[in-house]
């Protein structure tokens, strides 16, 4: 089977971001504004950090002390790892539903305030 065009995945590498944004509050809000702004259909929400984990147990190394979660939307999902430490997020949203990746990439590079950032396209497809 072939399939020429499944989806569009968008991936975002951010630097020097504004860290007050790295928590499940700002991420959540993120999220929503996101979906409303695409068109996305926003499911099921996950995140993964240091959320009531005792301070001992807690990351402490700038390649893991961050947050990650996953926002499933109708058409695929959007993902989002923050490296707190770092100031760094790499956001990824994946979608078989048409979007303008520019307007996600604007407003993503914005609302996390980065100062410095990559974009890469992908269409999705055999």
């Amino acid at each position: 089977m072939t399939i020429d065009y499944y989806g569009t995945e968008l991936l975002l590498d951010l630097a020097s971001c504004d860290t007050t944004k790295f928590n499940r509050k700002q991420i959540k809000s993120y999220f929503v504004q996101l979906c409303e702004l695409i068109g996305m259909n926003a499911q099921a929400q996950y995140f993964w950090d240091d959320f009531r984990v005792p301070e001992a147990e807690r990351q402490t190394n700038p390649k893991t002390k961050g947050t990650t979660a996953i926002q499933f939307i109708l058409t695929s999902n959007i993902t989002i790892h923050t490296l707190d430490l770092l100031g760094i997020a790499f956001v990824d949203i994946f979608s078989c539903k048409d979007y303008d990746t520019k307007l996600a990439e604007e407003f993503t590079v914005k609302f996390f305030g980065a100062a410095e950032h990559k974009s890469t396209v992908i269409e999705r497809g055999l």
